[in-house]
């Protein structure tokens, strides 16, 4: 198969979907990889390195995708890429389609096969492409909230830990998955006072235990959270629900009820965000005031590690990338339930219940669109290992 890696164009985005390492393997496989020129600069990798990995590098994004099969990239396709795109071309990158019709739309159009990263998902629940990243995520977020709490970036002028004979700074954090609890050990880390609110007692006992009862944990619920909220210093958006639309939890008014000069990190933001006043921003322009409160909402915050987060991000697709190359996507998908679940769109059709109820499109199972017998479960029961 032939696999096209090209170099992101989303503002300050120095990831790279392959690493020299992946296309050494993808190449000693017998597969041919196209990487981008300078595609891996941002991550601290060269072209010289992927040559002497087996890859071939070439000039341009329209070379890349004029011939390859399977597109690797780490952010969604932007609108200068659209017409790069073609039909029946498998693109495996995170996608976030229930928060993006404009794509979702040009992907149904184009008849591409959308893999989304963050919908790859095993029978546990777990995300095993989203992880990375969201570990990722979650520890820098407290690091952001931070810096944006010191008086000269526009904060209350608080340190996090605060000092002898001086109270911490209040962190409440949204959310007890991995970008939550990676957020709660490095706050607590850095001696702030840390509340967590999530529905999942049993996700809060185990934060609890691991941090041997130095945070508040609260169930989320409308009330809790608003309080909650209206006392913060820093606030740290970590909700997800697996490839939809992320629930709005603190509405405007509670905005406005916060102190002037407190912080709204929302790492939700990929999936609309959690907070009512939230928007997408880039690492050029990162924050901006509402009500009197800093918001930070990029999109792709572990971009401002990228060499971090590139290899980690890419010691767990390339397994994924090797099946798909190696079978097709078709058999692929039939020998992994977790890869069917990564399939949002095909053949012009949503194949992702999430996406299709936050766009009110029609919803085609995966198994109505390719041989796979799947069992009569539906959109949860997915695929049978052979």
């Amino acid at each position: 198969m032939i696999i096209g890696v090209p170099r992101e164009i989303v503002d300050q985005e120095y990831r790279v979907a392959l690493t020299p390492q992946g296309a050494h393997e993808l190449a000693h496989e017998g597969h041919k990889v196209l990487v981008e020129r300078g595609a891996g600069e941002g991550s601290s990798i060269s072209d010289h390195e992927y040559r002497e990995a087996g890859a071939a590098v070439v000039a341009g994004a329209a070379e890349v995708y004029g011939e390859s099969e399977l597109i690797l990239k780490v952010k969604e396709p932007q609108e200068s890429e659209y017409p790069y795109l073609r039909e029946n071309q498998v693109l495996f990158a995170f996608l976030h389609l229930a928060a993006n019709r404009e794509l979702t739309e040009e992907l149904l159009r184009r008849k591409v096969v959308g893999v989304a990263y963050e919908t790859v998902q095993r029978d546990d629940g777990s995300l095993p492409l989203l992880a990375p990243m969201s570990e990722v995520a979650g520890r820098m977020a407290p690091q952001v909230g931070a810096h944006y709490l010191e008086k000269m970036n526009g904060g209350r002028g608080l340190l996090l830990g605060g000092a002898t004979g001086v109270p911490p700074a209040t962190v409440v954090i949204l959310g007890a998955g991995i970008v939550g609890s990676h957020s709660a050990i490095l706050a607590t880390g850095m001696d702030a006072h840390v509340m967590v609110l999530d529905k999942s007692v049993i996700k809060l006992r185990y934060l609890e235990h691991i941090l041997h009862g130095r945070i508040t944990t609260l169930i989320s619920n409308k009330m809790n959270v608003r309080e909650a909220v209206r006392g913060a210093d820093l606030v740290i958006g970590a909700v997800l629900v697996p490839g939809a639309r992320c629930p709005i939890l603190v509405g405007e008014e509670t905005v406005r009820d916060m102190r002037p000069g407190s912080v709204v990190v929302d790492v939700s933001i990929d999936q609309g965000g959690c907070v009512m006043t939230s928007r997408p921003t880039t690492h050029s322009n990162p924050v901006y005031e509402v009500h009197g409160v800093l918001h930070y909402c990029v999109g792709n915050m572990p971009g401002a590690v990228p060499h971090t987060s590139t290899f980690a991000l890419t010691n767990v697709t390339l397994p994924y990338v090797q099946m798909i190359a190696s079978l097709g996507l078709a058999e692929a998908v039939r020998r992994d339930k977790s890869l069917a679940r990564g399939v949002n769109t095909i053949e012009g059709r949503v194949t992702s219940r999430p996406v299709a109820e936050a766009h009110s499109l029609d919803y085609e199972p995966l198994e109505y669109i390719l041989p796979l017998e799947l069992p009569e479960a539906g959109y949860q029961g997915f695929l049978r290992s052979p």
